[in-house]
């Protein structure tokens, strides 16, 4: 065993002459550990909010969407959509036109994104799982086109699971001359009805604007016939999804984006993954600040050990082994806090996933989920752990030195 390190690991757990000395160096193990507690939890919880949206998202996004570049429609028979769409990766493959319009109903009207999709979008995404009402998923039924408003909007026309009357629909007209005498002559107005079921995503961006409709109605009323703005794929089990979208990329080229569900909602989870760095950020100065105990800690045991120094000298120990014998204790005070705050922070993290200790809210369902979420991610308790005994070294290694020259 490293000699440095054996008389350190004595230091540490012996019982010092002056007992101050035992309680400072207790204070400095448990500031690291209840600093790094903090940070594991805290991480934990940002990356249990994450993993809860991602799960919102996935029942209305698809796994893989591709969009073009420029302009917002491209030929639904594009040579490179159709390569795409032919990749034996490839399990449901579903065209979509999604642009603005206006809904009215019953005097009351909203602005909307009508979103058409073919029928295979039941089997592209979860959304079964976001249905509400006494209907089923329809999106159109002989001459008829059905629309599925979000729950949101479904409340500001009042409209209902099951609306009676027709919603109508207006969109600019893209084509032709406009008569301007009459300003309803500039718009496109279709008519679509109820199905009985309505969808909610829990997220605003859809469940208060977006209505699901046929690809047909949504050609028709924006003037797209034989245009799509999205292909929208869904991979089948088992296949390697990296490098699926690596080879959708190499075909799309310039062209065309593809992007995954993350990417979707890129403008969501950056602002996440940027609230969870500062937290960390915050954080480390705490843990910063609970190093200063170390220093404190060592040079009270430097003091203690003044004679034990000068046995070790006569023993053969030179002023850099005597040195190193006081980095390694601040740097075993560093281990021990981070092994104890995780191991900490970990078990927390299992009770609140386990059992829901610390709520949300007072009443059941006031929110999505009752108790805070949380999510443990191997790679944030690897990096808490690294930046615990990075900080925990750095901030021992001048004071040793400076007060190793001073008093030993």
């Amino acid at each position: 065993m490293n000699f440095e390190f054996y008389v350190a690991r004595r230091y540490l757990f012996s019982k010092k002459k002056t007992n101050v000395i035992n309680i400072i160096s207790g204070i400095s193990v448990t500031g690291v550990a209840i600093a790094t507690m903090a940070l594991v939890v805290t991480l934990s919880v940002f990356n249990g909010f994450s993993d809860l949206v991602a799960s919102l998202f996935t029942a209305f996004d698809p796994q893989i969407e591709v969009t073009p570049v420029n302009g917002k429609t491209v030929a639904a028979d594009d040579p490179v959509l159709t390569q795409m769409r032919e990749l034996p990766q490839v399990e449901v493959a579903t065209e979509c036109v999604e642009d603005l319009a206006l809904a009215v109903y019953q005097g009351r009207q909203a602005m909307v994104t009508v979103k058409g999709v073919d029928d295979s979008f039941q089997q592209l995404t979860h959304i079964d799982d976001i249905l509400q009402g006494d209907g089923v998923f329809e999106l159109h039924a002989a001459d008829l086109s059905y629309g599925i408003p979000g729950i949101r909007l479904a409340d500001v026309l009042g409209l209902g699971y099951r609306y009676e009357e027709p919603l109508h629909i207006y969109a600019p007209r893209r084509e032709g001359q406009v008569d301007l005498t009459d300003p309803a002559d500039g718009f496109v107005e279709d008519e679509l009805y109820s199905p009985g079921v309505v969808f909610s995503v829990m997220q605003a961006k859809y469940d208060r604007s977006y209505i699901l409709t046929s690809i047909g109605f949504a050609r028709r009323l924006f003037d797209q016939q034989g245009m799509l703005s999205s292909l929208c794929l869904r991979l089948k089990p088992g296949s390697d999804f990296n490098q699926v979208k690596s080879q959708l990329k190499q075909l799309a080229g310039d062209n065309f984006y593809v992007k995954d569900r993350y990417e979707q909602q890129d403008d969501t989870f950056r602002i996440m993954k940027i609230e969870k760095l500062i937290a960390y950020i915050f954080l480390t100065f705490i843990l910063v600040v609970a190093c200063f105990n170390i220093i404190g800690s060592l040079s009270m045991l430097i003091i203690d050990k003044r004679q034990d120094v000068q046995t070790l000298r006569n023993l053969g120990a030179n002023d850099r082994q005597i040195t190193r014998i006081f980095l390694f204790e601040g740097r075993l005070i560093s281990a021990l806090g981070a092994f104890i705050g995780i191991a900490v922070g970990l078990l927390l993290c299992w009770l609140q996933q386990a059992f829901g200790i610390i709520r949300l809210g007072s009443t059941a369902g006031s929110f999505i989920v009752d108790a805070y979420p949380v999510s443990v991610h191997p790679w944030d308790v690897v990096v808490v752990f690294v930046t615990v005994l990075a900080i925990g070294f750095l901030s021992t290694w001048y004071p040793v030195r400076y007060f190793a020259r001073r008093l030993l």
